[in-house]
């Protein structure tokens, strides 16, 4: 007896980790964007994110602050792949 699936029934494929790290990024670009600022993933390799920072970010004393602690912090809490975020100027 065999078994075939639901025709209507979708597969499901799985979020790439940078997927879900721009999930991440849009969710808090709104944020950085009220204070002239933006952000880009430019890729995920071997555990580091690389982002780059645009506009009013660029030479910010907090721009550390804002990306490696919390941006950083959010994207290492909810995907585990991610051990390390980098700022590319």
């Amino acid at each position: 007896m065999t078994t075939k699936s639901h025709p209507n029934k979708k597969k499901l494929k799985a979020k790439s980790v940078e997927d879900r790290a721009n999930e991440i990024l849009t969710k808090v670009r709104p944020y950085i964007q009220m204070h002239g600022g933006d952000v880009q993933l430019l890729g995920i390799k071997r555990g580091v994110a690389t982002l780059k920072v645009y506009g009013a970010c660029v030479g910010c004393g907090l721009a550390d602050i804002t990306y490696n602690k919390l941006i950083g912090g959010l994207l290492r809490q909810d995907i585990p792949e991610i051990k390390k975020v980098v700022l590319e100027s």
